[in-house]
């Protein structure tokens, strides 16, 4: 586990690596402090941040899930590395890269009952444990889609979003919405976090694929149009298949479909195919309706009087225009 979390190296020796984002984590803290963080910021100095300390065991609890998922998805997808480092499997093998992420899962819900010890109320801590393995089980639906369309053509703009909303949205939705309910009781405060989180989940995703495609060497660090390269179900294929002429679908149908790897000349053919399809700009719009969605629920969570608030608030409209970034 420690080494999936970037702590130690192969040899189990303290390193300093990678830990990811930790993106969803940050946005539980931020929808905790902007549903009003339980009143427990008033009167305090904004520097004092004990007040953190209710929601820390929920942000342990999101992050190690969406660890124990990449253990899983790295096995599912033969993948060889993951932030510029072994995956797990490659170094200890199958069955125990299985284990060690089973058992994160088991640390993630454990770490959840921790609030419990820092002032969340019972009821609220069983509400949370709910809201958390509702979400795994979402992840694991989405999941399961992603790993049906790997060898399938027939896969709808539509049923990519659905799946993206279980496998990468769930997860941000759920982040959200558990920081708010550590925040406050109020329902219409929860429910418009709740959005935000699923709003940016989806945009988050289609931020991806837009960069996976059309992203230079230099801006992403990988190779341009990696995406094409690795013949990756995203939404802009997916769109162009829906929207080519006869002699265009037949053209990305048997790229898609050949058994030799995609070369140089082919992945041009498919940039100029998602040219003629206008792609770049229904995904530039697709994701800009997202942020405008996320921007929405932000506008409307209810006023909390607290320099807190308003100032997670602005983290977090600071965070869509991060990701917004990208329809232009």
């Amino acid at each position: 586990m420690r080494y999936h979390l970037g702590w130690v190296d192969s040899q189990l020796n303290p390193t300093n690596s990678n830990p990811g984002k930790l993106l969803r984590p940050t946005l539980l803290l931020l929808a905790y402090e902007a549903a009003g963080a339980w009143g427990l910021t008033d009167g305090r100095e904004t520097s004092d941040a004990g007040y953190l300390q209710r929601a820390l065991p929920a942000a342990v609890s999101v992050e190690l899930t969406h660890n124990f998922t990449l253990i899983h998805d790295d096995i599912e997808d033969g993948d060889t590395e993951r932030r510029h480092r072994p995956t797990m499997w490659t170094l200890w093998g199958v069955p125990q890269a299985i284990n060690t992420g089973d058992g994160m899962f088991g640390l993630a819900r454990f770490a959840l009952w921790g609030v419990l010890e820092n002032g969340v109320e019972g009821d609220i801590a069983a509400r949370l444990g709910a809201v958390l393995d509702r979400t795994v089980l979402e992840i694991a639906e989405g999941q399961y889609l992603d790993i049906s369309f790997e060898r399938r053509l027939d896969i709808s703009v539509s049923m990519y979003i659905d799946m993206i909303g279980r496998k990468t949205a769930a997860l941000m939705r759920c982040s959200a919405e558990m920081g708010a309910m550590i925040g406050t009781r109020d329902a219409d405060t929860i429910e418009r976090l709740a959005t935000f989180g699923q709003a940016i989940g989806v945009a988050f995703q289609v931020r991806d694929d837009l960069l996976g495609v059309w992203a230079s060497a230099a801006e992403s660090g990988k190779t341009r149009a990696g995406d094409v390269y690795r013949r990756k179900k995203s939404l802009p294929i997916l769109h162009a298949l829906e929207h080519a002429n006869p002699q265009d679908l037949r053209t990305l149908q048997d790229i898609y479909q050949q058994e030799a790897e995609i070369k140089a000349e082919q992945v041009e053919q498919v940039l100029a195919i998602f040219e003629r399809t206008q792609t770049r700009a229904y995904c530039q719009s697709f994701l800009q309706q997202h942020c405008d969605a996320a921007y929405e629920a932000l506008n409307a969570v209810p006023h909390v009087n607290s320099t807190v608030s308003t100032r997670a608030l602005g983290d977090m409209r600071t965070m869509v225009q991060f990701i917004e970034a990208a329809a232009h």
